[in-house]
Formats: C-alpha cells, structure tokens, sequence
C-alpha cells in the first residue's frame, strides 16, 4: 500500500481507500458500511444511556414534587410551570427511546443505517427538549426558594451555557475540522 512520508511520519494517502476490499470510505477504518452501522448504533445507544438516565432523575424529582406539602402553595402560574416541565421530562424520555423502539420494530430487516440515521436525528431532538428541561427546571427551583427575579438569573446564564456548549462550540470544532480537511 503506498504512503507518503509527513513529518518523519508514515501516513496514508488521502486518495488511497483503507486495504478492507468492501471498504467504501477512506476514513482510516478497516470496516463494511454493515459493520460501519454496527459501530454507530453502539454509539448511538451509549448515548442514549447517558442521556436517559439524567432524564430519569430529573422525572424523578419532579414527580416527587407534587406530592409534597409546600406543592399547594405554589402560584397558578408556577403549577402551570411546573407541568410543563413535567411533559417536557415525558417527552426527553419518549423521543430519546425513540431509536431502540425503532430497532425493535426493524430488527433483523437489514435496516441498521437507517435506524442510525433515525437515531441521530432523534437524540440531537432530544439533547434540545433536555437543555429545555434542565434550565427549566434549575429555574424553577429558583423562583420557588427565591421569587422575585431568581427565576431569570437562573434560566439566562444556564440558557446561554447550553447554547455555546452544546452549539457554539461543537459547530466551531466542526468547522476547524472541515477547513483542516479531517472530516470523517
């Protein structure tokens, strides 16, 4: 297999596909696109995992909630707060199982790029309607020990957080990548 020597290093050619005879990509993997979308939906369930378990125990806590003493003195207007944090938590953990009920209605069907492609789109939707529960929810518990504007002193700065490690950086990494020609 020919190489170009870089920096005292040998590295592949960029034109050259990985030696695997039904490798379709020159990404520095030796592996089918089957075994390609066997790695992905591991990753794909790993975070799921990840992901499902947080939204398990903020479920939890917000279930616990309104079976408390102190729910009755809430405002309407932070019960109503409340169960919208409430469906919002049903709905993470809904869109986040999304991938693996597809799996199981798709299982043994030679459709696993496509339950990959289902699965990605899915947990990114996820990861958003979680970003929005977990600043609602740290909000919430501000406004309720606090009042006043400790609702807004939580939800801004959490809110802008979420945005710039959850978007801003991952889109700035990306583009570097795509200018350094590393995609893969």
């Amino acid at each position: 297999m020919p190489r170009s020597r870089a920096a005292g290093k040998d590295e592949r050619m960029s034109t050259e596909r990985d030696a695997g005879p039904r490798d379709d990509r020159v990404d520095g993997r030796d592996e089918t696109p089957e075994e390609r979308a066997d790695r992905n939906w591991s990753e794909v369930l790993q975070e799921v995992r990840v992901l499902q378990t947080g939204t398990q125990i903020l479920t939890g806590f917000l279930l616990a909630l309104a079976f408390q003493p102190a729910f009755g003195d809430l405002t309407d207007p932070q019960q109503a707060f409340y169960l919208g944090l409430v469906v919002m938590s049903a709905l993470s953990s809904i869109v986040a199982l999304a991938p693996v009920a597809l799996h199981r209605a798709l299982f043994q069907q030679r459709a696993k790029a496509e339950v990959v492609r289902y699965g990605h789109i899915a947990l990114v939707t996820a990861l958003g309607t979680v970003a929005v529960l977990l600043v609602g929810v740290v909000a919430f518990v501000f406004d309720v020990v606090l009042g006043g504007g400790a609702f807004w002193w939580a939800l801004i700065p959490l809110g802008l957080l979420v945005v710039g490690l959850w978007m801003v950086v991952p889109a700035v990494l990306r583009a570097r990548h795509r200018m350094n020609g590393e995609r893969r």
